[in-house]
C-alpha cells in the first residue's frame, strides 16, 4: 500500500449529505475483485447520463477537478452497505483523502485499510475549506503534523496513532499481519517448550 505523508491537491467539494456506498460506486459494479479499473465507474449516476455521456456539469468530470486528490462532503459520507469497492472506486480514480463532518464507522475503516485518509472536521472548517474548491485553489494535508494548510491559515485534526501508523508506513492488513512474524514465532517457540504435544501433533 503507498504510504501516506503529504497531499497537495485543488480539493472537489460535493455538498450532498448521506452519499452512501452505492452512489459512491453502484452494485453492477461490484462483480470484479480488483481494485483497479472501478474509477471510472466512480459515482456513476451522477458522472454519467443514461446513455453513458459525461454529465457536465457534475464536478468531477470538469477540469481541474478530473486530478483532485481531495474529496470534501456533507456529513454521513460512506453510509449505507459496506463494500469495499466504494474507497477502491476513489483511490482508482485518484482521491487519496476525504474530507467530511461525520462518515459511517465501516465506510472511515474500509479508507485505512486502502491507503485513504478520512479527516473529520468541524462542519463550519468542512465550509471554510470548500471555498478553497470553488476558488480552485490547493490545500495541503500533513498526516504527521495532522494539519491542513490552506491560504494563510492551519488547521489541525484528530487521528488514532494505530491509524495514523498504518498510512505513514503504507500498511494493509496483510503488512500489519507481517509485522507480527517475530511476535507469533516467539509464541510458537515458547509453546513447543511448554506443550510440545500441541505441536508436533499439528
Amino acid at each position: 500500500m503507498e504510504k501516506f505523508t503529504k497531499l497537495k491537491s485543488i480539493p472537489a467539494f460535493i455538498p450532498l449529505m448521506n452519499i452512501d456506498t452505492d452512489m459512491i460506486i453502484p452494485k453492477q459494479f461490484l462483480k470484479t475483485i480488483k481494485r483497479t479499473g472501478l474509477g471510472k465507474s466512480l459515482f456513476y449516476e451522477m458522472r454519467y447520463d443514461e446513455k453513458g455521456k459525461l454529465i457536465n456539469k457534475f464536478i468531477l468530470n470538469n477540469d481541474p477537478y478530473t486530478q483532485s486528490k481531495i474529496l470534501i462532503a456533507g456529513k454521513n459520507f460512506g453510509c449505507g452497505s459496506s463494500r469495499e469497492h466504494a474507497p477502491w472506486a476513489l483511490l482508482d480514480f485518484g482521491i487519496r483523502c476525504v474530507i467530511s463532518s461525520s462518515f459511517a464507522d465501516i465506510f472511515y475503516n474500509n479508507c485505512f485499510n486502502n491507503g485513504i485518509l478520512p479527516i473529520t472536521l468541524e462542519e463550519k472548517s468542512v465550509q471554510e475549506l470548500s471555498e478553497y474548491s470553488k476558488r480552485k485553489e490547493e490545500i495541503e494535508i500533513n498526516l504527521k503534523d495532522q494539519s491542513i494548510l490552506y491560504g494563510n491559515k492551519k488547521l489541525s485534526f484528530d487521528i488514532e496513532s494505530a491509524k495514523k501508523k498504518r498510512l505513514l508506513e503504507g500498511l494493509d492488513n496483510i503488512g500489519l499481519s507481517l509485522e507480527k512474524i517475530p511476535s507469533i514465532e516467539k509464541f510458537e517457540n515458547s509453546m513447543k517448550k511448554i506443550k510440545p504435544w500441541i505441536l508436533n501433533n499439528g
